[in-house]
């Protein structure tokens, strides 16, 4: 153990004084980042939707790139026959050159997460999960790190063959370009990728419900690195004098095979959209408690007994905020980006002409037309999804008499699950994907923008 402690520590300086290897360690990330924030400078809530992004590319970085630069580099000149003559089994160098790239690693997603934080992305919504995640992912990528460094003799070769797995990672595994983006045939190759599974484990945990849902992706990441790092030992060499026994990176890439094929026949190719489906609570969330001692009032019996009573009693100052993730609405003064102004356009002019939006029950009505603003958010379509609730508002101000639509509004929000959800599927005409899965999430966004619309309407929300 003081063997295995003393060379980490010797790795980290030699790590620090290799400026190529700092380079990729530190610079690399940040410049992604930096990036990222500026491709995607218009979204509500920078930077975390795409945290599953540019954290996978830091570990990806670093595998491809720092690591066998390093060892690559130490061995062209000489260090590691060195190592060879002390009294410490092999395995104990190849311990430390990893303990030395992880502690390297997690400093630099630190100082990413830093500088992220510092332009203002909020906190993940499952902190220890990420760090798990982030965990399995870097030892699946540091153990193909190990591979790529025992197969080539010296750092040229590094940069070539680190260049091949990683550019196609990022363009079409789904690390850089997201899934939903790409077409189907990519969509497919992507299950073969590692890449992918890292940033959805890292994103369910950034901003979903954390890795209750990624157990396929932390297998498949487990496998891939166990099956890098077996790799990487069978051919392990201390001199490139000796010619490793490629045969073992068959083992490698067989591993990533083998996974691509389990979930193509897990169908889990295809991505339509990346859905946000976290719960949003129940109406009596967001009503005022009555006072002690004093029971609860009923609710009316119909949308058309809704008096000002049960309307002043909604706390609407326990919404979520309209510049967050979940029902972002955009200022009523706010332009949008001309990239989406035709996306837009398309919205508004097809809503009059929409059947769902002109049903005769003017509750079935509103809650149709609700939905419309509650897809995109469930979706997260970025920059669209917080414009059109302000284009559903307005149709509904244009088809309900005035007197009515707080009533509806009130009934709907307190009613989130009553009501036919088929208008939810017929979107197509917006311009909007189909959503899979469960109705529940939308009808809860659906509650939301009918608390915050009503808000509007009696006066406690500004409408600006």
């Amino acid at each position: 153990m003081t063997a295995l402690l003393h060379l980490t520590l010797l790795g980290l300086k030699l790590n620090f004084r290799n400026r190529m290897a700092m380079l990729y360690g530190y610079l690399f990330p940040l410049i992604f980042l930096v990036a990222f924030w500026a491709v995607y400078r218009n979204d509500p809530v920078p930077l975390v939707l795409h945290l599953g992004q540019f954290l996978t590319v830091t570990i990806l970085g670093s595998a491809c790139f720092g690591l066998p630069t390093t060892i690559v580099s130490e061995r062209e000149r000489g260090v590691w026959r060195r190592y060879r003559l002390l009294p410490a089994p092999g395995w104990t160098f190849l311990a430390s050159v990893l303990l030395a790239r992880a502690v390297l690693l997690a400093t630099a997603a630190l100082l990413q997460l830093a500088l992220a934080f510092a332009l203002g992305m909020p906190w993940p919504t499952q902190p220890a999960d990420l760090l798990i995640a982030f965990a399995v992912a870097s030892f699946a990528f540091l153990g193909f790190g190990l591979v790529i460094a025992m197969l080539v003799d010296n750092v040229p070769a590094v940069q070539a063959l680190g260049q091949c797995i990683f550019l196609p990672m990022l363009m079409i595994g789904g690390v850089a370009v997201r899934l939903e983006s790409l077409p189907a045939w990519a969509q497919h190759l992507s299950l073969f990728f590692p890449g992918r599974y890292a940033v959805e484990a890292l994103q369910l945990s950034a901003t979903g419900a954390g890795l209750s849902g990624a157990g396929f992706d932390l297998a498949a990441l487990l496998l891939t690195g166990v099956a890098g790092a077996v790799a990487a030992a069978a051919m392990f060499r201390w001199d490139k004098a000796f010619a490793p026994r490629r045969a073992w990176l068959l083992l490698a890439i067989g591993m990533w095979v083998a996974v691509g094929v389990a979930a193509e026949m897990r169908g889990r190719a295809t991505v339509s959209a990346v859905q946000d489906t976290r719960e949003v609570g129940t109406s009596r969330d967001y009503v005022a408690a009555p006072p002690k001692q004093q029971a609860a009032p009923a609710l009316p019996a119909a949308w058309r007994e809704v008096t000002q009573a049960d309307m002043d009693r909604i706390a609407f100052d326990r919404l979520p905020p309209d510049e967050g993730i979940i029902s972002p609405l955009s200022r009523g003064d706010e332009v949008p980006d001309p990239a989406i102004v035709p996306s837009l356009d398309r919205i508004r002019d097809a809503l009059p002409g929409w059947a769902p939006g002109n049903v005769s029950d003017p509750v079935q009505r509103a809650r149709n037309l609700l939905s419309i603003a509650a897809v995109p958010d469930i979706l997260q379509m970025e920059q669209v999804e917080r414009f059109v609730p302000r284009l559903v508002f307005a149709r509904l101000q244009a088809v309900t008499p005035p007197r009515d639509l707080p009533k509806i509004l009130y009934w709907i929000a307190m009613h989130p699950d009553e009501g036919e959800d088929r208008a939810m599927h017929q979107l197509g005409v917006f311009g909007l994907p189909d959503i899979t899965g469960p109705t529940k999430p939308v009808r809860g966004r659906v509650m939301l923008y009918a608390f915050k619309l009503l808000g509007r309407l009696a006066g406690p929300l500004p409408n600006n």
